[in-house]
């Protein structure tokens, strides 16, 4: 087994506002021929390197950046003494100067799980720095059932967070069908792993932002173009949802994964990054 490294393996950004983010960026392009950049992002607990497997797809034709969130791997996490303001509009405007600082104009923004709600709001809020949005796994906000689920047994999911652990709520979580439904125990340890970079801390206030978070006031107003990968049989977002998304964005584009679980994107990386790659073709034929 291969543990997560213990220092960051890209670069830090520091934040006007006191705060960094840990990105690693991939770039296999011809060097002769412009390339157009990808932004990932991940979902809750996740960071950057849980999308390995996507790079040598993507890095081929696209500048990728993947993205920590913030308090998720190596990214900071606000202390309690500090004025930091954990709001969608703190969120946005961080992604927006991560993009500044790498000198990158706009970004075909790819968020999964709640990564996607975010997505949305930024879609909304900067058309002008995003030329595509594609939200994998993606509910627009998290049902009480959801959260409850996520709290196991713990007054809130916040609370799971400090009082577990990462590490701990990430072994609570790998227990429950249709979220880590990877069924190989060997990527399970390293998944959990993985996870325990963040600090439980982190995940409690970026749970506790997430709990308020709601992406459906924003759907109308997206304008870009927006591909669905939508989850078959995920236990934090039905079907229903995700065909809702489509209706409400006009001219959005939804493609269903049968898998297992949650995880698409990892359950069915070759489906959907052939979803994704033709998608983005799409928009250059256009």
């Amino acid at each position: 087994m291969t543990y997560p490294p213990s220092s960051p393996p890209g670069i830090v950004i520091q934040h006007p506002g006191g705060q960094s983010t840990h990105v690693i960026q991939d770039d296999f392009h011809d060097p002769w021929l412009p390339a157009e950049t990808i932004l990932i992002q991940h979902g809750f607990a996740r960071h950057a390197a849980f999308w390995y497997h996507w790079v040598p797809v993507l890095a081929r034709k696209f500048r990728v950046i993947r993205r920590d969130a913030r308090g998720h791997g190596f990214s900071s996490v606000p202390s309690k003494d500090s004025a930091y303001n954990y709001t969608i509009d703190t969120i946005c405007e961080e992604i927006i100067d991560t993009l500044d600082h790498l000198g990158v104009d706009k970004v075909h923004f790819l968020g999964e799980s709640t990564s996607g709600m975010i997505g949305e709001v930024l879609a909304a809020k900067y058309p002008h720095r995003i030329r595509s949005l594609i939200v994998c796994s993606s509910p627009t906000n998290l049902s009480p059932a959801a959260l409850e689920l996520f709290a196991f047994g713990y007054k809130s999911w916040p609370e799971a967070c400090r009082e577990l652990g990462s590490r701990g709520w990430a072994e609570a979580l790998s227990k429950v069908p249709g979220t880590v439904s990877v069924p190989d125990p060997q990527y399970i340890q390293w998944w959990i792993h993985q996870v325990a970079i963040s600090s439980g801390e982190g995940l409690a206030e970026y749970a506790q932002f997430l709990s308020h978070l709601d992406s459906r006031p924003y759907l109308g107003q997206i304008t870009v173009p927006m591909l669905i990968l939508a989850p078959a049989n995920s236990v934090a977002t039905k079907l229903e949802e995700q065909m809702f998304i489509q209706r409400q964005v006009r001219g959005s584009s939804l493609d269903v994964i049968h898998s297992r679980g949650h995880e698409i994107y990892v359950e069915a990386p070759e489906e959907c990054q052939n979803a994704v790659l033709e998608f983005l073709d799409g928009l250059h034929r256009d």
